[in-house]
């Protein structure tokens, strides 16, 4: 059991990461040529296929897209239910 909270405490903290290099991604893109440099070019290839997905079902307002927002949200609602799978699953075996 302790491998399963070990593995939920894991993914919690990539989701964390994960929402980092999406806050970078977006800093980059207000930074002229930034996206062409070698990290603009690595998290683009990590971050847009995720932001793709909120981007089909968002579409931007007047050249501003909230998908970064709105996948942060659910980053943020996935990290907040493995925490609470986490605390669950300690009360019961602990």
């Amino acid at each position: 059991m302790q491998f399963v909270i070990y593995l939920l405490m894991f993914l919690m903290q990539v989701t964390r990461i994960y929402v980092g290099i999406i806050f970078i991604y977006c800093l980059l893109t207000w930074i002229p040529g930034a996206m062409d440099s070698k990290l603009g070019q690595l998290l683009a290839r990590l971050v847009e296929p995720f932001l793709g997905v909120f981007d089909r079902i968002i579409p931007a307002i007047g050249g501003i897209g909230f998908s970064a927002i709105i996948a942060g949200f659910v980053l943020y609602l996935v990290e907040r239910g493995l925490g609470t799978i986490i605390q669950i699953l300690a009360m019961r075996y602990y």
